[in-house]
């Protein structure tokens, strides 16, 4: 390129400043700058405000450019630019990484592997998104996606576990709004939950517990028998049962002492009869190196063994029982027993009396019992 094209081009780039009719203490806030080059020419936007960052950005039409300009304007000058500009800089990947590195360790123990597989699901669908592109519209699309689509196990999800997921989602990005101000508010919040089905109490008779339990000791695992008879006699959660440590075990006091619950409160359960000496019995040749009572690789817990659990559950000839429903039974036992609903709360890990009330008609068939007997035995059951 000769001297006369070089100082051409120089003599084209045409700087002019577009006052949009707002200065503060004589700093103009937006100008527009024409740089021609040679094969185009383009219009840069550049925003100052005092104590605030420089905003810039380039547009192929003087139109373009200031439309972009009032609205950012307006946008710094009401605060908001800034939250919105760093929300495109992280994507639904990023947060998840993030969550999953820094929070989901302060959850309860047992929610951890639920929590990060929910998460999985969402990098794994939206997880190209940067936050501000993920809207209440495209949340009610993968909403549909998840109570429509078929989980490993043939089923499709029921509405509380859908809502588990959305629970999830808007647990990460509470954090990203509260404390890392990565984006002004949460869009999760702005869906509705799907429509939950009534809670159902499934509960073994006592035929059923003794085919199950039968079943569960020819299992080919170890410790399926162990852990059923835990879950039965406790009312612990699967998660607990997998992830509980000898060092959590008073076989002189005959507890066992959960310190991260769901609702992040020190449980002690108490551990009696058969299930105590089963679980005395299996200590004896523990793996000395491994913390957990049930062991897994590289001194990690095991993880539920679903397949010998639905094995089990197939040859007792139990129908419509699922493993969390060994709470169920235990409560329904307490209920059945006298233990009142305070009990049974507390016994669960429960902090109010809401989730329990399911079982409040067989405390009140005992308690008819109980007035019964005395009936009987103070006036000989005359009518």
């Amino acid at each position: 390129m000769d001297y006369y094209s070089i100082r051409h081009v120089l003599q084209s780039v045409v700087t002019y400043y577009l006052s949009l009719g707002r200065t503060q203490n004589g700093v103009i806030m937006a100008t527009i700058t024409k740089q021609k080059g040679v094969k185009r020419t383009t219009y840069k936007v550049r925003i100052r405000k005092p104590n605030s960052p420089t905003v810039t950005k380039s547009f192929s039409s003087k139109s373009l450019a200031e439309r972009w300009a009032r609205k950012t304007e307006l946008d710094i000058e009401e605060g908001t630019y800034f939250e919105k500009n760093e929300a495109s800089k992280y994507t639904v990947e990023k947060l998840v990484g993030k969550y999953v590195e820094e929070e989901v360790q302060k959850l309860a123990e047992t929610d951890w592997h639920a929590r990060k597989l929910q998460l999985k699901w969402w990098k794994s669908e939206i997880g190209h998104l940067t936050l501000n592109r993920v809207t209440p519209t495209i949340l009610v699309e993968c909403r549909k996606k998840l109570s429509e689509g078929i989980t490993t196990r043939k089923n499709k999800r029921s509405g509380s576990t859908v809502n588990r997921y959305i629970a999830a989602l808007s647990a990460a990005y509470g954090v990203a709004v509260n404390e890392w101000h990565w984006i002004a508010e949460n869009p999760v919040l702005r869906i509705k939950k799907e429509k939950e089905n009534p809670s159902r109490v499934r509960f073994l008779s006592a035929d059923e517990r003794t085919a199950l339990l039968e079943t569960c000791k020819g299992s080919r695992h170890d410790g399926l028998y162990l852990i059923t008879l835990i879950a039965l006699s406790t009312g612990m959660r699967q998660a607990e049962i997998m992830t509980v440590k000898w060092d959590q075990v008073n076989f002189e006091r005959r507890t066992i002492t959960l310190f991260k619950t769901k609702n992040k409160e020190i449980r002690v359960v108490p551990i009696v009869g058969i299930a105590a000496t089963q679980l005395k019995a299996f200590g004896k040749i523990r793996d000395l190196k491994n913390p957990f009572v049930f062991t897994g690789k590289n001194d990690a817990n095991a993880l539920f063994p679903r397949k010998a659990w639905e094995d089990a559950i197939k040859d007792a000839n139990i129908k419509d029982f699922h493993f969390h429903d060994c709470r169920h039974s235990a409560a329904s036992e307490l209920a059945m027993n006298g233990a009142s609903l305070h009990e049974i709360a507390a016994v669960l890990g429960h902090k109010t009396l809401a989730m329990v009330q399911r079982y409040a008609h067989l405390s009140e068939q005992h308690t008819m019992s109980v007035v019964e007997r005395m009936n009987n035995a103070v006036f000989g059951g005359v009518e």
